[in-house]
């Protein structure tokens, strides 16, 4: 294992190389000697590499910037659902390389296992370690409870190590997916920010002095009923007007079907929103709001200015964003700072590249991406 001082070095060069000398006894609080004494070692094994001279604007010869070396491998990062498994193969900063999505064989723990190792073997290239998430609660790879897949105290990263021989970890996949924004996307370089998710589900987490915030309750999913609506439409639980009942796709496409007295899915309620539908532009006004609401709320109470939206329903933003501006305008206090929302890409892709981001954290913890 790495000590502090070395994988806070390692973690730098890998979000923002290639990086200069003098940039990094910045940020790290470094002086000299001890960089070239510390980066000496990964040097040695290849992680990093001394790109060409470069004049950095300090005084003094040009620098070499220190890079990842681009041969270390890729990573499979695999979000589960109820019935389905998104896989994603990624590059040493989780960039995607190809992807794939198969329905789940059975829920059952050994069922999956060997769904993945399916759709490992789809994938071309030297994988280095394997990421999971899921929705539920993960701790040290074993599995406490996933609803969605009925599972309770599986020891899931154990059971796949063993069937691939490669590393694997697993984490609840709001956790995975804001270790990746706060390393490889929109909250890349920011402090601090939430990160709410909508979809077939609400995912709300919170980063802060540049660490997300672990918690059991994170996979408790306490952020979908906070009431946002007081003449919204009920949830599965009677709350009225719930995160739930006001931004989940199943209730949004319901509200629009019940209106439109037939069967319409998601993409379709976003296209009908889009061409100004009075139906589905009500529902999508209403549901703007109340992200609108929900989105000031964590603001407020966290102290966390950015939020990067995320999730399979984020298309929302696309039809409602006027709602979701004003919402934001009025909840939050005029001389608070501006909200700065960061819109990242829809699917579940982003949540398998979210799981990749856990394995690469882990691979640079471990050293073994100098192997």
């Amino acid at each position: 294992m790495l000590t502090e001082s070395e994988n806070a070095l390692a973690e730098a060069v890998l979000i923002h190389g290639p990086i200069s000398r003098s940039a990094l006894t910045s940020r790290l609080g470094l002086s000299a000697a001890s960089l070239t004494r510390l980066a000496k070692p990964f040097l040695d094994t290849g992680l990093l590499i001394e790109l060409d001279d470069v004049v950095d604007g300090s005084v003094g010869r040009p620098t070499r910037p220190l890079d990842i070396a681009p041969d270390r491998g890729f990573f499979v990062g695999i979000k589960l659902t109820g019935d389905t498994l998104h896989a994603a193969l990624t590059d040493v900063r989780a960039a995607l390389v190809d992807s794939s999505t198969r329905p789940l064989t059975d829920s059952d723990p050994s069922s999956v296992v060997t769904d993945i190792r399916a759709a490992i073997d789809d994938f071309d290239g030297d994988i280095r370690g394997i990421g999971v998430s899921l929705g539920g609660s993960v701790d040290s790879g074993v599995v406490e409870f996933a609803p969605f897949l009925d599972w309770h105290d599986v020891p899931f990263a154990a059971m796949l190590a063993e069937a691939t021989g490669l590393p694997v970890t697993v984490e609840n996949d709001l956790v995975a997916l804001a270790e990746a924004e706060r390393w490889f996307g929109m909250g890349r370089g920011l402090p601090g920010f939430s990160v709410i998710t909508i979809g077939e589900g609400i995912g709300y987490a919170v980063v802060a002095h540049n660490e997300v915030v672990r918690t059991r309750e994170v996979g408790a999913g306490l952020g979908g009923h906070i009431p946002l609506a007081a003449n919204g439409p009920l949830c599965d639980r009677g709350h009225r007007g719930c995160a739930q009942a006001m931004l989940t796709s199943g209730s949004i496409t319901a509200q629009v079907s019940g209106a439109l007295r037939r069967a319409v899915d998601y993409d379709e309620f976003l296209a009908l929103a889009a061409r100004g539908d009075p139906a589905a532009t009500a529902v999508a006004d209403a549901a703007g709001e109340a992200l609108g609401r929900f989105i000031a709320l964590a603001a407020n109470l966290t102290m966390q200015p950015a939020t990067v939206l995320a999730g399979d329903g984020i298309g929302l933003f696309s039809v409602a964003e006027p709602a979701i501006r004003r919402a934001i305008a009025a909840d939050r206090d005029p001389l608070a700072d501006p909200i700065e929302l960061y819109i990242d890409e829809p699917g579940f892709t982003a949540w398998a590249r979210g799981a990749a981001a856990v394995a690469i954290q882990s691979a640079i913890a471990t050293l073994s991406l100098a192997r």
